[in-house]
């Protein structure tokens, strides 16, 4: 019989797993021996969070490509094939949400492979639950463009959809430009417009707050620098 690609969330920081991950959870991923990770470095500190029995040495842990191959992605399930169930751990806390796991997740699909889903921590649900904003309607756009004067277009792109549709618009940034990415929302977007900046979501240091783009401009720079933040906005 062929093995079960199993989903496996991680802790979105450096914390105890029983902060954010049900015993559940870690109970799979510590009967499994097979993993794929975006990272294996840092698979193997979640694992380890985890207190998996086997030791780090022993378990296989595959890393994905930043683009796999179709090639890549049949050889990183192989071991399905062979009768082993696999866990695919992502940096983003759950797999294949705005991750590129997804693409073995359809490939599994695809091949008649089970897949099975386990529960723990999005940053980008639960910065929409903390956020006060809709929803009901949002979309998560990945990352804007880095650089002036398409990141702005963007802004005012994305701010006129959001009031067309009554939608979230929801994005994440490399967090060494965070504050360019601040700035440049404070300057594009109505002033009634609400932004909420989601940082370090789950840990001890987690910063939420939502504000209108006019009380954002009025207040310091927000404690977003080089910081693992979600930006949410809502134009009303």
């Amino acid at each position: 019989m062929s093995g079960t690609l199993w989903l496996l969330p991680v802790a979105l920081g450096d914390t105890p797993w029983h902060y954010c991950l049900p015993p559940a959870t870690r109970e799979a991923a510590c009967r499994l021996t097979h993993f794929i990770a975006e990272n294996a470095k840092t698979a193997r500190g979640d694992l380890k969070r985890m207190e998996h029995p086997t030791p780090l040495r022993d378990l296989a842990i595959e890393q994905l490509p930043e683009k796999p191959s179709h090639a890549d992605i049949d050889q990183l399930l192989s071991p399905l094939h062979a009768g082993h169930s696999v866990g695919l751990m992502s940096e983003a806390g759950c797999p294949a949400v705005a991750d590129p796991g997804a693409l073995l997740v359809r490939r599994a699909h695809a091949l008649g492979l089970c897949v099975k889903p386990l529960v723990g921590p999005s940053s980008i649900l639960l910065a929409l639950m903390a956020s006060g904003l809709n929803g009901q309607r949002f979309a998560f756009h990945g990352y804007l463009p880095a650089r002036e004067p398409d990141r702005s277009q963007r802004i005012i792109e994305l701010e006129k959809e959001s009031i067309r549709l009554q939608q979230t618009q929801i994005f994440i940034e490399t967090p060494y430009r965070n504050l360019a990415l601040f700035t440049a929302l404070t300057t594009n977007a109505r002033a009634q417009t609400l932004l909420c900046l989601a940082t370090d979501i789950t840990l001890n240091q987690e910063y939420v707050t939502t504000r209108p783009i006019s009380d954002w401009k009025k207040q310091p720079l927000p404690p977003i620098d080089k910081r693992p933040t979600v930006f949410l906005f809502l134009a009303t």
